[in-house]
């Protein structure tokens, strides 16, 4: 029998939650606002700058008395086996329950980016690489797995998935983005989103926003987007995942836009977020993100301000610590500094989440149902999927792959002998463990070198590393080149190294000043090169490099961004024929180093032309790839003849895709929109649909695309989200710069303001055909 209204599954939540705020004392429901990271160190060696300043000492069964909000990374801060981990979160619910008033549970959150980052969990490909796959139904399917894992281990909340759309290949955090383009990032977004969100699982959007367009692609930099950038490119895969996707939570970026913190921006995170979109979840800061208002930013002067600035805007949560949100917010509400209605209403949204998860009902236990596997054997097989899905052929001029079974191979590079080349920064090796040296990864991760030995048993395969990821030093190009010299073909497996603020050439807090690649690397290449034997480039990296230098110099090249522990045999597989490349690319691959920053969104005066020497066309386009495999492209919609429609109507956009190989293997039809004349600057051509459409030899599939005229709608000189009548060209492409078929549009009628509900993707439908 229930004591209480909000112990009653019966009731709504929203009168559970109010009967529980007005039983709660100040500290108690302070306590719903902030995290707890039992364990982080606070002695300046953490896993990021400021942590030891950002720490704040307690003790514990005093803390717990009060309620707490949320546990922070139980399984991602050092390696704790998986089962004996569920146990000592359990234990430490119990403890929490039981010291409070109350009995509530706190909400555990981890990272899963690629996966849930704890010892022994599967390591999938990075986002970059789901973005590679342009298939959404497979990436939500891997988040899926993922949240039933985080669950299985009693972890309510994932800090995933990142949204940010690529600016400037030199930023650190590339590998974490999905790519470069708004409607790719916001598809595949979504798609994670559901997959995280049907396992029960409170997905957090990442990093609300404008993070990934920071000034000279530095971490945290300012952001310099302008009004229209960032509505058209920053927040449209943000809105697609909170419409479409359902997701509960959202984490502020660290970054300022314009002068403002977006941690202290209530107009992002109250007018926009939630009067516009309707948000009704929980607003988490990213790591130490409210008391950097203080420290960073410099527009708050104590740690209560900083929370009164961070509560104002909208965010709930502090995470990881209590910085702001415990003592010195308790302290300023009683002192008449902030006003208690600020509390109420941020800890009302986290009740209602609990009371949502079953966190307040009586009948809740923490202990695990299951046995905990977080590397099983489906996860690893759908590991390997996603990652043949995400390895892409950029180029196969002279057919070398795939390669001869008994062939004399030499594989050379410092990639190609190290399992930690295929994981991103925030895989738990290459996140936590190097602060465990010792500590064995806790998941098999068969290396290139290893993979492609298994998978041509039959060639004699040698090896020589050449150099360091980074180092400058070549005194291993001698035995390199000799190695190559003596075999059939040279694979070189060159890359990054994915590390954490400088511990590596890709990863949070690893800016590149260009996109040369790194260390002595390129001068290997050169000098494999200068062999005379064919040479194939395999790139095992978490952004794009420059590779004009050896266009029409190399057999073949293969592009795998962090492709997961699977990502061994999967790029294997690719050399020997095994697996048909199908990847596309997510982001754009640059001719010279310094040729960038650019992104394919560019408008007239961001392409080649006479006004400047420098071309900043890229050498691969972004949606670029190629297979062993050819397809035709027959029957596309269109002509000379303009169609004509009504600003607020839809047009039906086809072509037969037919696979006229000897192979099976899989196309990515894409759909890009070219406004020839608008009232402001457009990008040249940009994607608004696509299908990836699955083919046997012979086989021919009819796609088609609902082109709604709400997805050419841009905003205009007065801020509004306005559809423009006039001339459109909507391109049928193999990719942004590959057109195949273009039908011409006519949009008649008035300028339109799409309403909140606006079409935000491009329906599509495959048929078969005889």
């Amino acid at each position: 029998m229930t004591t209480a209204p909000w112990r009653d599954p019966a009731l709504p939540a929203t009168a559970r939650v109010d009967d529980l705020l007005s039983r709660m004392t100040l500290e108690e429901k302070t306590a719903q606002l902030y995290g707890v990271w039992v364990g982080a160190a606070t002695d300046g060696d953490g896993v990021a700058p400021h942590q030891h300043d950002m720490t704040v000492d307690y003790e514990w069964d005093e803390l717990i008395t009060r309620g707490l909000g949320q546990l922070t990374r139980s399984f991602g801060t050092a390696p704790v086996d998986p089962a004996l981990g569920a146990q000592a979160l359990a234990r430490a619910q119990r403890r929490i329950t039981e010291a409070g008033r109350f009995g509530i549970p706190a909400i555990a959150h981890e990272e899963c980016l690629a996966g849930f980052t704890a010892w022994q969990a599967t390591a999938y490909p990075v986002p970059l690489a789901w973005g590679a796959t342009w298939d959404p139904p497979l990436v939500e399917e891997m988040a899926r797995r993922i949240g039933d894992d985080l669950r299985s281990a009693g972890v309510h909340q994932g800090l995933a998935p990142v949204l940010d759309v690529v600016r400037d290949p030199r930023w650190g955090r590339v590998e974490e983005t999905i790519g470069e383009d708004p409607y790719l990032v916001g598809t595949l977004g979504t798609a994670y989103v559901r997959g995280l969100e049907s396992a029960g699982v409170v997905a957090t959007l990442k990093h609300f926003a404008g993070y990934a367009s920071s000034a000279g692609a530095r971490n945290l930099a300012p952001v310099r987007a302008g009004v229209r950038e960032f509505a058209d490119v920053t927040l449209p895969p943000f809105e697609m995942a909170l419409r479409e996707g359902g997701a509960r939570s959202v984490m502020a970026a660290y970054t300022e836009r314009d002068g403002v913190p977006a941690s202290a921006d209530p107009e992002l995170l109250t007018g926009l977020l939630r009067e516009e979109w309707g948000f009704t979840g929980t607003v988490v800061a990213d790591y130490f993100g409210i008391g950097f208002l203080q420290t960073l930013h410099r527009i708050a002067g104590t740690p209560a301000e900083a929370a009164h600035a961070a509560l104002v805007a909208g965010i709930d949560v502090e995470l990881p610590s209590l910085k702001c949100y415990g003592d010195p917010l308790v302290d300023a509400v009683r002192s008449g500094e902030i006003p208690e209605e600020l509390v109420d209403r941020a800890a009302r949204r986290v009740l209602l989440q609990k009371c949502e998860l079953g966190l307040l009902d009586e009948d809740w236990t923490p202990e695990p149902t299951a046995p905990v596997d977080l590397d099983s054997t489906s996860n690893r097989i759908l590991a390997r999927r996603l990652a043949e899905e995400s390895v892409v052929l950029l180029d196969n001029p002279d057919g070398l792959l795939p390669l001869a079974p008994d062939t004399r191979i030499a594989v050379i590079g410092p990639r190609a002998a190290d399992a930690l080349a295929m994981l991103g920064c925030y895989s738990f090796p290459s996140h936590v463990l190097t602060h465990h040296p010792g500590v064995p990864t806790g998941i098999d991760i068969p290396t290139v070198l290893d993979a492609l030995r298994t998978e041509l048993p039959d060639a004699k395969v040698t090896f020589a590393q050449g150099c360091d990821v980074t180092d400058p030093d070549t005194s291993g190009f001698e035995e390199a080149v000799a190695r190559a010299a003596e075999a059939d073909v040279c694979v070189a497996v060159l890359g990054d190294r994915a590390g954490l603020f400088g511990r590596g050439t890709s990863g949070e807090g690893c800016d590149a000043s260009d996109l040369a690649l790194p260390g002595a690397q390129g001068e290997l290449l050169d000098a494999l090169v200068a062999t005379g034997v064919p040479v194939v480039l395999v790139l095992l990296t978490g952004r794009p490099y420059a590779l004009g230098r050896w266009h029409g110099r190399l057999g073949a090249v293969v592009q795998a961004f962090f492709p997961g522990e699977e990502g061994g045999p999967a790029v294997a597989g690719v050399l020997s024929g095994r697996v048909n490349p199908s990847g596309r690319l997510p982001v754009s691959v640059p001719q010279a180093p310094g040729g960038q920053p650019w992104t394919y969104l560019q408008p007239p005066l961001g392409l080649a032309g006479e006004v400047s020497n420098l071309d900043p066309t890229p050498l691969y386009a972004f949606g670029h790839g190629r297979s062993y495999t050819t397809f035709a492209w027959e029957d596309g919609t269109g002509g000379e003849e303009p169609a004509q429609i009504g600003t607020d109507g839809t047009y039906d956009v086809s072509v037969t895709v037919r696979n006229t190989g000897d192979r099976e293997g899989a196309e990515v039809v894409q759909l890009y929109l070219h406004d020839p004349v608008a009232s402001v600057t457009r990008p040249d051509v940009r994607l608004i649909g696509y299908q990836r459409v699955e083919l046997a030899p012979g086989e021919a599939s009819r796609v088609t695309f609902r082109f709604h005229t709400d997805l050419s709608a841009f905003t205009d000189r007065s801020g509004r989200r306005v559809v423009e009548p006039g001339v459109l060209e909507l391109r049928l492409a193999a990719s942004s710069a590959d057109v195949r078929h273009t039908t011409h549009l006519t949009l008649t009628g008035p300028v339109r303001v799409p309403d909140a509900d606006r079409m935000l993707r491009c329906g599509t439908e495959v048929s078969e055909v005889g």
